[in-house]
């Protein structure tokens, strides 16, 4: 398995380590709800360093990432970034990414996927062929990446000395030097809570230890990968393996507002043009069990109606901590996909009522202390 530049520090807090894409990340430390309640009242670390990180460069970089992706970079001004797909030719969705434009002119940093960085990284390189002034560099071994995420993150980087960072708009970015390590610091992250990710240019465990250490006094603690797929769930965030891959498009997904159909040509516009037009046999839900239980990963959706037939399938589930509720994602058949349609879930040969909700279950709004 590959290690992140952070390992040491993960077994240094007793964090089980399990295999993820290949990597051996850390789970959890204190426990897995005690990590998400922490991010939800106060904040989480995250060594997220298994995401891919690809470096685009040249004079002819920008027109390469709009061929490559759906977004539309134009929207983009220096130092902010967008979330955007990379597709193929039939549409299906290759990876979810954020890509940054960077200060320097002709310069972006494309963030994906653990799992997918090893095609991806070819595919690209396999396209910038194509054009003479554009550079492709997987720079992952060489940047590092964590993320500080709760409402206690503010706090913490100005104690931290970065009182800068105050001024960032969600997903603008900016560079500055943590433990004298330069970093770029964005306003992006994964959990649904106020936060920033660092960009490490160079020793990572100066910075995890700086931001952990001066973090304490705020409640702030190491999260694992559980913490942050629960966080990512009450979000209804795609994940990539499970609720998205290269079997479904962007507009079965619900990500039709991450394409840019006016930007001009890119790789997939034609299939998904002709299936936005002629429309879709399944979408992507989001719903809420009305019964105590717990959807998983591969459970069958039925109709609420006699007879239950099958209708879809769950791609993400789990006991929401926060709601005490079961939520799930999944794909249904069209015709149930509107909100507050009914559904049943399932679980072990019984059919647990359930309900199509809106994008996110969690609100700030519902929050309590954990």
């Amino acid at each position: 398995m590959q290690q992140t530049p952070l390992i040491a520090q993960h077994r240094a807090a007793g964090a089980k380590l399990v295999d993820f894409a290949g990597w051996e990340m850390p789970i959890q430390y204190s426990g897995v709800v005690d990590e998400y309640h922490t991010v939800r009242s106060k904040a989480g670390l995250f060594d997220v360093s298994h995401m891919g990180r690809i470096v685009v460069t040249g004079s002819g970089a920008e027109s390469f990432i709009q061929r490559m992706t759906t977004n539309d970079l134009a929207a983009l001004r220096p130092m902010q970034a967008q979330y955007s797909m990379v597709c193929n030719e039939q549409g299906g969705i290759k990876d979810d990414i954020f890509v940054y434009r960077l200060a320097r002119a002709g310069e972006f940093l494309l963030c994906v996927n653990a799992s997918n960085r090893e095609k991806i990284v070819p595919w690209l390189t396999e396209h910038s062929r194509e054009d003479s002034d554009c550079q492709v560099c997987d720079r992952s071994t060489e940047i590092a990446q964590i993320a500080l995420q709760g409402q206690a993150a503010r706090a913490i980087v100005a104690a931290v000395g970065l009182p800068q960072l105050e001024q960032l708009k969600l997903r603008e970015s900016t560079m500055a030097r943590v433990a004298d390590v330069e970093c770029l610091i964005a306003r992006t992250g994964y959990t649904g809570e106020f936060g920033y990710e660092f960009y490490v240019y160079g020793p990572a465990g100066p910075v995890w230890d700086k931001l952990l250490d001066t973090g304490q006094s705020f409640g702030l603690k190491p999260a694992g990968l559980g913490a942050r797929d629960l966080l990512r769930l009450e979000m209804g965030y795609l994940l990539y393996g499970n609720d998205i891959d290269e079997r479904t498009t962007p507009i079965e997904a619900g990500a039709e507002w991450a394409v840019r159909f006016e930007k001009g040509d890119f790789i997939g516009k034609a299939a998904l043009l002709t299936q936005k037009q002629a429309g879709v046999p399944r979408r992507f839900v989001r719903f809420e069990l009305l019964e105590k239980a717990v959807p998983r990963h591969g459970f069958t959706i039925l109709s609420s109606s006699s007879p239950q037939s099958p209708i879809g399938e769950v791609t993400s589930g789990n006991l929401s901590p926060l709601l005490q509720k079961g939520i799930g994602l999944g794909y249904v058949s069209t015709k149930y996909s509107d909100v507050g349609a009914d559904l049943c879930i399932d679980i072990r040969g019984k059919a647990v009522p359930a309900k199509v909700v809106k994008a996110a279950f969690y609100k700030k709004s519902v929050r309590r202390e954990g």
